[in-house]
C-alpha cells in the first residue's frame, strides 16, 4: 500500500504491552515473557503491514523483550556469584509498566475532569469526550488504537485466500473507502466495524478499509466506540460535527 497514515494519537510500546496484558488477563508481576514477546512482534508486523509510522521506541521495546527472553532462557552461571539472588530480568520492565500505568490513569482522570468542566459534549448521560451513553442505557467507551488493530487482525484472518491466477482489475483505494464510510454514516447513526469488511475481496481491500477508518479518525470525522474492553466496535460520526450541523 502506498498510502501512509500519520496518526497524531498513536500510542506507544508501553500502551501495547499493557493492552496485551489486559487482553489475556496476565499478572503484571509474573509476565510470561515468551508469550508476550511473540504477541508484541505479531502486532509489530501488523503495524508494518499497514505502513504506519512505527516510532523507533517500538523497535527498542522489541529488542528489550528479546533480551529479557534470552536472559530467562539461559541457565544460571554457577561459576559467578550472583549480585542479587532474587533478581528477575523482568523487574525493570514491570517497574516501567506500573509507573506508566499510574501516570496514564492520572492523566485520564484529569482529562475527564477537564472535559466535564468544559462541557464539550452535551450527550445525555455522558459529559466526557471519550464516552457515549445510548438510549437504552448502555455505555460505550472510545476504542484505543490497539483495540482497533486487534479487531483488524481478526478480520484479516478470515479474508478469502487469493489464488495465484486471480487478477484484481479494479483496485480499491483508501480514498474510495473514505468516501464509502462517510456516506454510510450520512444515512445511518452507526455502523459495526466488521460490517465494513463484509464484502472485501482480498487483503488489499481490507487494508484500504482499515486505513480509511484511521484517516477518518485523524480528520475527526468519526469516532470509534466499544462496549467493554473487548466488546464489538461501533463507528459513529463525530458527535461534535453532529452538534455543529444542528
Amino acid at each position: 500500500m502506498s498510502y501512509k497514515v500519520k496518526l497524531h494519537f498513536f500510542e506507544g510500546p508501553l500502551d501495547l504491552l499493557l493492552f496485551l496484558i489486559k487482553k489475556d488477563r496476565i499478572d503484571v508481576y509474573d509476565i510470561p515473557i515468551s508469550k508476550i514477546t511473540a504477541q508484541y512482534l505479531s502486532y509489530m508486523e501488523l503495524l508494518q503491514l499497514l505502513d504506519l509510522d512505527v516510532a523507533g521506541e517500538f523497535l527498542v521495546m522489541a529488542a528489550t523483550l528479546m533480551h529479557i527472553k534470552s536472559k530467562m532462557l539461559l541457565p544460571p552461571d554457577e561459576t559467578q556469584e550472583e549480585e542479587d539472588p532474587g533478581e528477575d530480568p523482568r523487574d525493570e520492565l514491570v517497574r516501567k509498566l506500573l509507573e506508566y500505568k499510574k501516570y496514564k490513569e492520572a492523566a485520564e482522570r484529569l482529562k475527564e475532569l477537564r472535559d466535564r468542566n468544559a462541557d464539550i459534549f452535551s450527550r445525555e448521560g455522558a459529559g466526557e469526550k471519550d464516552r457515549l451513553a445510548t438510549a437504552d442505557g448502555d455505555e460505550y467507551f472510545e476504542a484505543s488504537l490497539f483495540s482497533l488493530i486487534n479487531a483488524f487482525r481478526k478480520v484479516l484472518i478470515n479474508i478469502p485466500k487469493q489464488t495465484f491466477h486471480e487478477i484484481i482489475k479494479d483496485r480499491v483505494t483508501v480514498a474510495d473507502k473514505i468516501h464509502v464510510i462517510y456516506h454510510i454514516l450520512t444515512d445511518r447513526e452507526k455502523v459495526v466495524f466488521t460490517e465494513l469488511f463484509r464484502d472485501a475481496k482480498d487483503k488489499d481491500e481490507v487494508i484500504a478499509t482499515f486505513l480509511a477508518i484511521l484517516e477518518l479518525i485523524k480528520m475527526r470525522e468519526i469516532m470509534v466506540f466499544q462496549k467493554g474492553f473487548f466488546g464489538e466496535i461501533e463507528i459513529r460520526k463525530n458527535p461534535e460535527l453532529i452538534e455543529s450541523e444542528m
